[in-house]
């Protein structure tokens, strides 16, 4: 199956616009999707044998869900998520371009543990905000249900312009369901949160949030960054990690040449 094709973005900007956040099925072609997902459960077992995971919301057994940072180091497909095309026409639609990747980082639930936090992704950017400054785009690895901790999101909150707050509750959260290969793309603004895992088996989903490029990305690329995709990655990747820069970032006043 090839991948969605490209006219399906004009539902997706729509729900985008309306709702906070949008889902495209089958983003991913059943190859690809199986290439991620390998790839993804191998590096976090790694982790894990090597004793360096970084796990949250541990069980009473033990057990711990599980986060794997800077994807784009570890292997060539994370690379080709950070710059689907599905994924760079909404992040071009909501924000704009150029634009940084600001992390690439996957979530794998295991866990029932109450691990609801609400929060939106431009916490951190000084309010009151004027409109979106950053869109997070995330790849469903596995089916993403309500059994299973499927994100949970408060449809239109991002029209509030501001951070969630605790008076908010937790009033109005719904499970955004969507199959394994799907893209949820969630506003910069709108208030949504990890959910529990219900159904005894891992729930992964891979998020790639970009932003305006005055913001310091979350990830130093410059520091953590594999040196093989500074070298072989393509101009568009070069300009999401930083090493593209416009009016910003330069060195000596220049655009830096490629290295």
């Amino acid at each position: 199956m090839a991948d969605a094709p490209l006219d399906r973005l004009g539902a997706a900007q729509r729900d985008l616009t309306e709702n906070g956040y949008a889902i495209i099925e089958d983003a991913l072609a059943p190859d690809m999707l199986a290439a991620v997902r390998d790839a993804l459960y191998r590096i976090a077992r790694s982790e894990r044998e090597l004793g360096r995971a970084e796990t949250y919301d541990v069980s009473k057994d033990g057990e711990g869900s599980q986060r794997v940072w800077n994807l784009v180091s570890r292997d060539p497909v994370f690379c080709a998520l950070a710059e689907h095309e599905l994924a760079l026409g909404l992040v071009r639609f909501l924000i704009g371009w150029p634009a940084s990747l600001s992390s690439s980082s996957a979530n794998i639930i295991v866990t029932d543990e109450d691990n609801i936090i609400v929060h939106s992704d431009m916490a951190y950017m000084p309010e009151p905000w004027g409109g979106p400054q950053a869109i997070n785009i995330g790849w469903c690895i596995d089916d993403f249900t309500a059994e299973n901790g499927a994100t949970l999101v408060v449809p239109g909150s991002h029209r509030l312009n501001r951070s969630y707050r605790e008076e908010d509750g937790r009033a109005g959260l719904i499970p955004a369901e969507a199959p394994a290969g799907s893209i949820l793309a969630l506003d910069g603004r709108l208030w949504h949160s990890a959910a529990p895992n219900h159904s005894g088996k891992p729930r992964a989903a891979i998020f790639n949030p970009y932003t305006l490029p005055i913001y310091l990305p979350q990830e130093n690329w410059f520091r953590s960054l594999d040196p093989q995709v500074r070298q072989y990655g393509s101009e568009t990747l070069l300009t999401l990690l930083g090493f593209r820069p416009g009016l910003l970032g330069r060195v000596n006043g220049r655009e830096t040449p490629r290295i």
